[in-house]
């Protein structure tokens, strides 16, 4: 089973790339954070495949933790997906230099998400 963690502070949004994502196959496992804070939580409680994250978020925002994660070595492996209205190439440099495997600008596009998702898990050796 692969473990996807959306980080997102709108619910609208992490229920429209959970469905998203969860159209891929039904051995996804999607998990919620409403915030980068919570995401901090959620990381040493169970291992995941892949982080989709906003930037714009409270407490911690999506660059903080792309920072936080490429840092650390525990979970530098771990492939970062940016999904945010932020679309300046500025904003999308900034993402990819922090680590970001992928950067999505909001309105995206799910099938371009779910093929982004698809290739990072590809790539990936799944770790115990």
């Amino acid at each position: 089973m692969k473990r996807i963690l959306i980080v997102e502070d709108s619910a609208t949004m992490r229920s429209l790339i959970g469905a998203s994502l969860e159209a891929i196959d039904a051995s996804v496992k999607i998990v919620e954070a409403r915030s980068g804070f919570e995401a901090l939580r959620l990381l040493p409680r169970e291992s995941y495949d892949l982080v989709v994250t906003d930037i714009n978020m409270p407490d911690i925002n999506g660059l903080e933790l792309a920072s936080f994660m490429k840092g650390s070595a525990k979970y530098a492996s771990i492939p970062l997906v940016i999904v945010s209205t932020e679309g300046s190439e500025r904003d999308v440099e900034k993402g990819l230099g922090l680590g970001a495997d992928a950067y999505l600008v909001k309105p995206f596009d799910p099938e371009a998400l779910r093929q982004i998702v698809l290739d990072l898990l590809a790539v990936r050796p799944r770790e115990c």
